[in-house]
């Protein structure tokens, strides 16, 4: 939202009742004979001429008949669209494209098909306008949600730019109707609709790209699944919205060395006979193939995961894929025999190789086991945690603290400039990580605990610990009230806010705003290219410093 209207237009729903007029009637079994017995002014198999007026933080177009909301799948704001109504609720609907009447000038030809499978939602958005999108999503969240003032943001005709689809935040919902990563969950209680001011507005950075935005992942999970019409073994990505498995060798979100191990790993699982898993049925022994690179190593690891301790022609499987796969380090095996979507069970065992491979970020070295945390794009987080140290401003006397320090990417970057630092983190084998990877690369002035930061961090304060700075990176949720809370009793000069989700991102500076911190400066990071998530780097002052 920018400006006084907050990001209406005047004349548009005008505009949307004279595209409705032109709509064609197909829906099955008729229609009502009065609008004012219809709950909405479309039904399901209707077509609509919709005008798209922006996009929903999953990256879906938003259009509108008679004031009622549409989303479409694949359109992009400033298009035209003849399309069909798939689904109504009460307050929204989904519809798809049949045509488009009038393009974006921002549209550039997809490397996918159309629906091909869940990921890369905005290939078909040009690269630089999916940076100026994900800075204005996250503007959106922290004026609706953090109720904060954000500088203006100019286009570069020196106009104010205008956020058109602010007004349909929080109605992108799940099937069940509730808001599913979505703005509508994290609003606050109080139901507060007046920005409170702090002294200065919040500067949102623009979004930090990448030079090449493809090839960017080190990491794939792929499910492995039999062709219905042949009953070969196949792998590849669900398609979207279910658990249909389109057979793909190549993908150009993913590293080469990840494309060329999966169709490795196919042949050879055809050629000796292996019986991939059924879902359905829970017949049948492999569920999924991990592969993992090393960057800056070409290091490369497969993980196999079976619905079962045995694998048929274990060693002839083995010896094929080193043979085929010279970069190979590791080869292990994951078993999960649970009915679960959860892609990998309690139990790894290495068949071949080392039970590590290894990378960098910056000039720190990490082992990356078969069930490590590791960041998927190295090369943003590199950026993004570059953006943290500034943000920290060490000058080598501070202690800070890492919440949620996982394997001790964060951590580790931040000992080498600060005088000591504590990270914590609720699973057991990534502190076991990080201790290592501290370990491995001469640091000693970090020190790592098992369990929740809310729990932690508390306990810390009570022994005397006062951090100069504390780093958050919490999961997409958001920080649990408890650590807020210790937060503000520690009262660092800084804080340092890491998100995967702008909209609990917001929610939490808005209460660490209102507990005596000054939002300064927030830095977008595009560390997923081509899809519509976006990682926030914040920087929090103490508002008496």
């Amino acid at each position: 939202m920018k400006g006084n209207n907050q990001g209406k237009r005047p004349g548009r729903r005008n505009e949307a009742r004279s595209a409705s007029a032109t709509r064609s009637r197909t829906a099955a079994g008729g229609r009502a004979a009065h609008a004012n017995e219809r709950t909405a002014p479309v039904q399901k198999n209707e077509e609509v001429v919709l005008d798209i007026i922006g996009l929903t933080h999953d990256g879906e177009g938003v259009g509108r008949v008679e004031g009622f909301t549409l989303f479409v799948q694949g359109a992009l704001p400033g298009e035209r669209v003849r399309a069909l109504v798939l689904k109504v609720k009460k307050q929204y609907g989904y519809a798809k494209v049949l045509e488009r009447l009038v393009n974006s000038p921002y549209r550039v030809e997809a490397e996918y098909p159309a629906n091909y499978y869940g990921g890369c939602q905005l290939q078909h958005l040009a690269y630089t306008e999916q940076l100026r999108w994900k800075r204005q999503h996250v503007i959106d969240v922290l004026e609706r949600i953090g109720k904060f003032r954000v500088e203006p943001v100019l286009e570069e005709n020196g106009e104010q730019a205008q956020s058109e689809a602010a007004e349909v935040s929080g109605l992108n919902s799940n099937e069940n109707g509730q808001a599913g990563s979505n703005d509508a969950a994290v609003e606050r209680e109080d139901g507060a609709s007046e920005m409170q001011m702090q002294a200065h507005p919040v500067k949102v950075l623009p979004t930090l790209g990448m030079e090449h935005p493809w090839r960017y992942r080190n990491k794939s999970q792929m499910p492995v699944g039999k062709n219905d019409r042949t009953g070969e073994l196949i792998g590849g990505y669900f398609a979207k919205a279910s658990h249909r498995i389109i057979d793909t060798d190549v993908s150009l979100i993913q590293h080469e060395a990840n494309d060329e191990a999966m169709r490795t790993v196919k042949r050879i699982a055809r050629k000796y006979g292996i019986e991939p898993y059924n879902e359905e049925t829970h017949s049948g022994l492999l569920r999924h193939v991990i592969m993992r690179v090393g960057f800056r190593t070409n290091e490369l690891m497969i993980t196999l995961v079976t619905n079962g301790e045995r694998i048929p022609h274990e060693a002839d499987i083995v010896s094929e894929l080193a043979e085929a796969l010279p970069q190979l380090k590791s080869v292990c095996q994951n078993i999960n025999t649970k009915r679960t979507n959860v892609i990998m069970g309690d139990k790894t065992r290495v068949l071949w190789g080392s039970e590590y491979i290894t990378d960098y970020i910056g000039e720190i070295k990490f082992e990356i086991s078969a069930r490590s945390f590791y960041q998927v794009n190295p090369v943003q987080t590199e950026v993004l945690y570059e953006k943290a140290v500034e943000y920290a401003g060490l000058s080598g006397q501070e202690t800070v603290i890492d919440a949620y320090c996982g394997i001790g990417t964060i951590s580790l970057f931040l000992a080498q400039r600060a005088k000591r630092v504590l990270g914590v983190e609720i699973v057991e084998e990534a502190i076991a990580d990080a201790r290592r990877n501290a370990e491995l690369n001469g640091i000693t002035n970090a020190e790592f605990a098992v369990g929740a930061a809310e729990e932690v961090i508390p306990r810390w304060k009570e022994y005397g610990e006062s951090p100069d700075v504390i780093v958050v990176d919490p999961p997409r949720k958001g920080c649990d009230q408890a650590l807020l809370d210790t937060m503000l009793e520690m009262r660092p000069e800084r804080i340092v806010y890491v998100s995967c989700n702008p909209s609990t991102l917001a929610r939490d500076l808005r209460i660490l705003a209102d507990g005596g911190y000054s939002v300064v400066e927030v830095q977008p990071v595009d560390m997923f290219p081509h899809t519509p998530h976006v990682e926030c780097c914040s920087l929090l002052v103490r508002k008496d410093k």
